[in-house]
């Protein structure tokens, strides 16, 4: 549980920041210059906000009316950021190990070789920094935090100085340290694709201000916030079950409460849960049930919400037994149709469209992954 209510003036640039969220991924959204990053450090102890406070469970790290700052190295928190920061003349071993030393001294400890197992860095504790990718990089400064045995880890964009490469390297070992460490994480990223992915609980910042607040599945759905999400990425989160896999067609099929659905195979055993990011670009709309047509995934919806006009397009938010999808349709399509309010139509979203950045929970077969990468 985070609690925060915070104010803090630089000279060209104001934020004015109050929430109360709970998960074990919380997410802190929105474009450059949102106030992300001063958020994160005020959490960090990085940046003493002029004020307000900062509660975490239960706990007060700052609170300016009674003239309460907890120090940085008091807070018992990791940080990740934008670079690894590792130590370039100290081994994989001696960086990850200087993390530790924190934890010794805390009267806490945490072991090397589970934390380097569960990133998958084994195979890398005598190389140096400068013989790494960056992915390798970020993995060793996430056990370096780990090591230290942190009871909240804060990431600052940690995936934006890497390629899309590195980025599919890494995310899945985020969603293991998620779902297997139990570490409650808070998350700054500007990608639709990342925070879909991986967060239960969102806040969206504009302007140094709040927009909104929740569960990630149904503020990503909501058409008043797409301008600040960014109207390119617009989309919904379902969460389906892997029910099978089709090794011919290289295939898996997913049940969902709306649909089944046939995106292109996955590393997901059977009875896995997985969250699917759709993108309004790629669903389209039909009056009627299409035939011989080569798209895979067919769902009935209701249209539930109209959103403005922006420019040409329009974006329509569609209720299929209670799950939501988004379809950004032509002016000209929504006049067509007659579509409106009530309007029962059939959504059509193609297998191709859904890639590994838009599918969360497949990170399984992470070694196989590490050698396709390496060229093993």
């Amino acid at each position: 549980m985070i609690e925060l209510d915070v104010s803090h003036a630089f000279e060209n640039f104001r934020l004015e920041a109050k929430f109360t969220a709970e998960g074990q991924f919380l997410a802190l959204f929105g474009r450059s210059g949102a106030g992300k990053t001063t958020l994160i450090n005020i959490i960090a102890g990085l940046i003493r906000p002029q004020g307000g406070r900062v509660i975490v469970d239960g706990r007060i790290l700052s609170d300016s009316a009674r003239d309460i700052f907890v120090p940085p190295h008091r807070r018992k928190i990791g940080m990740i950021f934008q670079e690894g920061r590792l130590f370039p003349h100290l081994s994989v071993r001696r960086n990850m190990l200087y993390g530790a030393w924190f934890a010794i001294s805390a009267g806490r400890s945490a072991e090397l070789p589970r934390v380097a197992g569960l990133l998958g860095i084994e195979h890398l504790l005598s190389r140096y920094p400068g013989h790494l990718s960056g992915g390798e990089k970020q993995r060793v400064a996430i056990g370096r935090a780990l090591l230290a045995s942190p009871e909240l880890l804060l990431m600052d964009e940690p995936l934006s100085s890497l390629d899309e490469q590195r980025k599919e390297e890494i995310l899945p070992y985020i969603e293991r340290l998620r779902d297997e460490e139990k570490i409650p994480i808070v998350y700054v990223s500007h990608s639709v694709a990342e925070v879909s992915r991986l967060s239960d609980t969102l806040v969206i910042l504009e302007d140094g201000k709040v927009r909104a607040c929740g569960p990630a599945v149904d503020l990503m759905q909501r058409l008043d916030l797409i301008p600040a999400a960014g109207a390119d990425e617009a989309g919904a989160l379902i969460e389906a079950v892997v029910q099978s896999h089709d090794a011919d067609y290289r295939l898996t099929a997913l049940r969902s409460a709306a649909s089944n659905w046939l995106v292109p195979l996955l590393s997901v055993p059977p009875g896995k849960k997985v969250r699917m990011r759709i993108r309004a670009r790629d669903v389209m709309i039909a009056l009627h049930r299409p035939d011989a047509m080569s798209a895979l995934n067919v769902v009935a919806a209701k249209v539930e919400e109209i959103g403005p006009k922006n420019g040409p397009a329009v974006d329509i938010k569609l209720n299929c037994s209670g799950e939501a999808l988004v379809a950004r349709l032509t002016l000209r399509s929504v006049e067509k149709l007659s579509l409106s309010v009530g309007t029962p139509v059939f959504a059509i979203v193609k297998s191709v469209a859904f890639d590994r950045a838009a599918v969360g929970g497949a990170w399984q077969d992470l070694r196989a992954s590490d050698a396709a990468a390496s060229g093993e």
